[in-house]
């Protein structure tokens, strides 16, 4: 189904609840307020479904370093798109977009309160935003990988900041994928890729925005643990797990921070401390440009993520 077929969603009229949304950097507790805000509107009598936006998060076996609930865990409340590819599938804003509003209104057909949760801010933008994506060329993507594959990201972000700066300064020199999606849109269109995304793009459905915040020092040091624990629970066995799966070939999950160091960890390209301290690095680099994305979200409340009334506090802007 194409994004385009998919009509915004009318709460008011027929009595439902607004999207919650619920975003912030990676390791601000996000999946943690998401639970106990659907545990609240379960208490009081009306169910509450969870809907994933952390891309990393839609492949199968890919538990450890995407941080992933386990289904056990889930205190009874429904979660989906989590769980939904194999480590070979290549993940896309415009695959995802329909799937997730497919879902957010079945919700609230069912009567339920859906909470779009994630910190993959194209992701997050391209439900709650009225946005169109372009289509895919086999052909340009695949001559963009390739070239990609041969010279390294640097070489396509230089590129990129020539043809569209805000889109590259947006994506940033390192991510690789989504250096090679803005050419192929330049390509396709003759037009910007930032052209795709309005800097006040339309609500799609009436949506309350909640961002999780914390102090820089706080965050790096919760970011850099969070890492450790990631090798200490086994990062490198899964992946080693996922190699017959195809994990290397996939363009997407191969690519995912932590991931691709475990690769090479297992090649003997890095080792240990260097895998574990370039994943450090790229995920303080990442939540500083997840800080960044969400920041231009008109209307977000932003709450402090160890506030002890946090739950509260987020209950009341709603």
């Amino acid at each position: 189904m194409a994004s385009a077929d998919l009509q915004p969603a009318d709460p008011a009229a027929d009595g439902a609840h607004p999207l919650i949304v619920v975003v912030g950097p990676t390791g601000t507790g996000k999946t943690d307020l998401s639970l106990a805000l659907a545990a609240r509107f379960r208490d009081a009598g009306r169910a509450a479904e969870v809907v994933n936006a952390d891309a990393m998060q839609f492949y199968r076996g890919m538990d450890i370093g995407t941080a992933k609930l386990p289904p056990d865990e889930w205190r009874g409340i429904p979660h989906h798109l989590i769980d939904i590819l194999d480590v070979t599938d290549e993940a896309t804003v415009a695959r995802y977009q329909p799937l997730a509003r497919t879902v957010i209104q079945e919700i609230t057909q069912r009567g339920a309160v859906p909470i779009l949760v994630g910190g993959s801010g194209l992701y997050v933008s391209s439900v709650i935003y009225d946005l169109r994506f372009p289509g895919t060329d086999a052909v340009i993507r695949e001559r963009l990988e390739r070239e990609l594959e041969q010279n390294g990201p640097g070489s396509m972000y230089r590129r990129l900041a020539a043809l569209d700066p805000a889109a590259a300064a947006s994506i940033g020199p390192s991510n690789g994928r989504r250096l090679v999606r803005a050419l192929e849109v330049i390509e396709l269109t003759g037009e910007p890729f930032s052209a795709s995304l309005p800097d006040e793009p339309a609500p799609w459905m009436p949506t309350v925005v909640l961002g999780l915040r914390a102090p820089r020092d706080e965050l790096t040091a919760r970011l850099d643990a969070r890492v450790e624990r990631m090798w200490l629970a086994g990062l490198v066995d899964e992946v080693a797990r996922l190699v017959p799966a195809g994990i290397e070939r996939g363009v997407t999950a191969s690519r995912a921070i932590g991931y691709a160091q475990a690769i090479a960890q297992l090649h003997g390209r890095l080792d240990e401390r260097e895998a574990i301290q370039q994943t450090q690095q790229l995920t303080r680099r990442y939540a500083r440009r997840q800080v960044s994305w969400f920041k231009r979200y008109p209307g977000l409340h932003w709450l402090d993520y160890d506030d002890p009334e946090l739950v509260d506090r987020a209950l009341d802007r709603l």
